[in-house]
Order: C-alpha cells, then structure tokens, then sequence
C-alpha cells in the first residue's frame, strides 16, 4: 500500500479520497474547507494542515482542483520541490489542454512522473469508486497511475500523451451538453404535443433517440432510474460545471480551428440557465428553463 498525499476534497475530491483509504493506502488529505476535510477524514483519511505537509514523503500525489490557475499555481508552489522526486503525480481536475501540458513538462523537468486524469461520472459516482478516467500521459505513467486510480473507478482508459485526458474529457462534455439540452427539448416538446413523458421515455429510450442523458440521466422526475431530476435537481453534476467545460470545449475549438456549433449552442443555453440562478442546479435541470417554468432563485 502507498503512501498518497490528496489535494482538493470538494463534490468530486471528497468522494474520491476515502476510496483509496478504503483499499488500503494511508491517504494525507489537505482542503482549504474545514468542512471538506474533516469529513474526508470522519471516512478514513489522515489530516494534513497544508499541500506541503500533504506531499512530503508521499509516494503519489493526486489533485482535485477548481481550475487550470489553481492547478498550475498549487504544483508550482506547494508540491513542486515538495513531494518527493520520486513521486507520482496525478492530476484529476478539469483544465484545459494547454495548461495540462505545460504543467506536465515543468513536472517532467523536474524529474516527476505526471499524468492528467480527469473524470466523468458526477458525485455519486464518486462516493461510489465508479467514476470514468480518462489518461493522459506516457506508457509508463499511465502504467504507474492505473492502480492507483483502479479503487476510484469502473473504467480507466489510456487516451494518449499528455494533455489527451483533457481533450478526451471536455470532447465527452460537449456531447454530453448538446444531448442533454435537445433531450430535454424532446421532453417537453413530446408533452406540449399530449405525449406522456414516461409513455414517450418507454418510447425513445428504445428507439433512435436513445442516449445516455434519455436512458441513464433522465431530466424528467419519476421517469427512468432515479437521478437528480427526482430530487428538484440537487446533486449530480452542477449546471456552472457543465458550462466550465463548454467553454473549455469552446476554447479548445478554436485553437485548433474546428467547428462545433452544436457545442456553441449548449454552451450558450446553459450560460443563459446559470446567468438565470440555475448555476448550483444539477446540469439536467435546464429542462425547467426549456418549459419557460423555471424561476430565478431568491437572491436575498
């Protein structure tokens, strides 16, 4: 068993966490949230008071992080020089692919094996250790990461060199995005014509319209298995996140000079869902947009 330093215990980091302390390892966890710490270790982790008390001696260090400014600034200062030279370092924040990259090259610079992997699945997934990874980085590295990730996750998948997890990942949301709000447009078109949802659900779910987001993720309460649809879409995957890695996808597409305007659309539907309070609402919830029932939350 390993000896993994964990940084970053928020809706995704603090499911994760308590996975590997559960197979085994000997998990230093380090949050800025009291909150957020305290309970990844009520559930098995060990307590650090900083990223540098976290990493030192550790054999694996895996980050959880907001954005690519947090993720670049925390392996810069705190775990660069910190950890180990021998160290692995895995990084499963949601970053653009630029960002990843050049993080990977100053790690490797200094002599440390890193690998970006960032994940799918939303919060249950991640309590639950059945999160999808997607991987980026050398043979070796990926080599190294896979038993590491293995207790987190259902799938773990080599997408390439550096940076090719974050490609892979923000090219899945994209599609995930546009699904989701056309499935969501199927729903309430299908009822304003008098269909039933569960009658049209039974219907699509086994026809051609069938995806992840009408089978696995229905938008619609007491329809399908259950998802954050039945609990007023609380939960999941929050709608502010979604339209971080359309913009991402967005970013990422004109680099390169691809066109994706199907991607344009959904990011400027769910900008126009969190400009309207929906930000902290699971991302499926922009079905209450789409039927113009949704209001703005009570901003006092």
């Amino acid at each position: 068993m390993a000896r993994i330093a964990f940084i970053g215990l928020g809706h995704m980091g603090g499911g994760m966490a308590p996975n590997l302390a559960k197979a085994g390892h000997e998990v230093r966890a380090f949050d800025l949230s009291e909150e957020a710490l305290s309970k990844a270790c009520e559930q098995g982790c060990g307590r650090a008071g900083s990223t540098e008390e976290a990493v030192k001696d550790a054999e694996v260090v895996i980050t959880m992080l907001p954005a690519a400014k947090h993720v670049l600034d925390v392996y810069r200062r705190q775990v660069f020089g910190n950890a180990p030279a021998n160290a692995l370092l895995i990084d499963c924040s949601t970053i653009d692919v630029a960002s990843a990259r050049t993080i990977e090259e100053e790690a490797s610079a200094k002599g440390y094996e890193m690998v970006d992997a960032p994940v799918s699945g939303g919060i249950a997934a991640a309590a639950g250790g059945t999160l999808a990874f997607m991987v980026g980085g050398s043979d070796e590295g990926f080599a190294k990461a896979k038993p590491f990730i293995d207790p987190m996750a259902k799938a773990v998948i080599h997408a390439g060199g550096p940076g090719a997890g974050q490609a892979a990942k923000i090219c899945n949301n994209m599609i995930l995005g546009a699904t989701m709000a056309v499935t969501c447009e199927g729903f309430v078109l299908a009822q304003k014509l008098g269909l039933d949802p569960q009658v049209f659900f039974d219907i699509s779910s086994q026809a051609s319209g069938q995806s992840w987001s009408m089978t696995s993720y229905c938008p619609v309460p007491g329809v399908g298995p259950k998802t954050p649809a039945d609990n007023n879409y609380e939960g999941g995957f929050a709608a502010a996140l979604m339209l971080k890695d359309l913009k991402l996808a967005d970013e990422a597409a004109k680099s390169v000079g691809a066109y994706t305007p199907m991607g344009g659309e959904a990011e400027e539907l769910y900008q126009r869902f969190v400009d309207r309070g929906g930000g902290n609402k699971d991302f499926s919830g922009i079905i209450k947009m789409i039927d113009d029932s949704w209001t703005v939350p009570d901003q006092h």
